[in-house]
């Protein structure tokens, strides 16, 4: 036998609409803790992105500063090093000037002595004259100088022969001396003046300053470390 289900009075309908409703309501709850959670998740995954890429560029910003500042350190260290080495190298010259200038003070007093600086005049002219090698030769000196070298030019002409058994005729110019700031000395010349052999003492402490310049370097300052010869 057959049952014919009673249609749902106003109470049954309600408590089941109140069940959908409450059924669909934590459905929502759930759904709605599942995004938030999901939600969170990435908040979280970005946030650590964000932080992670923000400390590489605050750490690369840090090394370009440091870098910066050492290279600023080193610049500034080469800076005081090369201005420290000028320097140097400017008191040293103006102490080498200072030494050149006394030979110079004191070969203005050499012609003081007449006796001495008459010998040197025969040994100027003398060294001269076995440098040219030639028969015929001038001689020139300063005009204060002419008359010793008047005396000293036949002397070294004798010598000159006794030393290589040649004769050799030397003239002493007069027209045109020497100026006052050759300090004393001879100038020899042969083949028409195209050849000269400067003997002056301004001329030959010019050569010696050449010449011995490394050893006053190493006599004033020591010798350098960087030196990797030496005569």
């Amino acid at each position: 036998m057959s049952t014919v289900a009673r249609p749902l009075n106003d109470e049954e309908v309600f408590s089941e609409m109140n069940k959908m409703v409450a059924f669909i309501r934590q459905e929502a709850l759930e759904k709605a803790r599942e995004i938030k959670v999901k939600a969170d998740e990435e908040f979280n995954i970005e946030k650590a992105k964000l932080v992670r890429q923000e400390s590489i560029n605050v750490e690369g910003q840090f090394q370009r500063k440091v870098k910066q500042a050492e290279v600023k350190q080193r610049i500034l260290t080469s800076t005081l090093i090369n201005k420290s080495r000028l320097e140097v190298l400017q008191e040293r010259q103006e102490m080498l000037d200072s030494v050149f200038v006394q030979a110079q003070q004191a070969l203005k007093k050499l012609p003081e002595d007449k006796d001495k600086y008459a010998k040197l005049l025969i040994d100027l002219c003398l060294q001269a004259f076995l440098q040219l090698k030639d028969a015929t030769v001038t001689v020139r000196g300063r005009k204060a100088d002419l008359d010793l070298l008047k005396s000293a030019v036949p002397k070294a002409e004798e010598l000159y022969k006794e030393k290589t058994t040649k004769d050799i005729s030397a003239s002493v110019v007069e027209d045109s001396p020497l100026p006052d700031s050759v300090l004393g000395g001879v100038r020899v010349s042969a083949l028409g003046d195209r050849i000269n052999v400067d003997n002056t003492l301004q001329a030959r402490l010019d050569l010696s300053s050449n010449r011995m310049l490394p050893q006053l370097r190493d006599v004033l300052f020591g010798q350098s470390p960087n030196r990797k010869f030496y005569n």
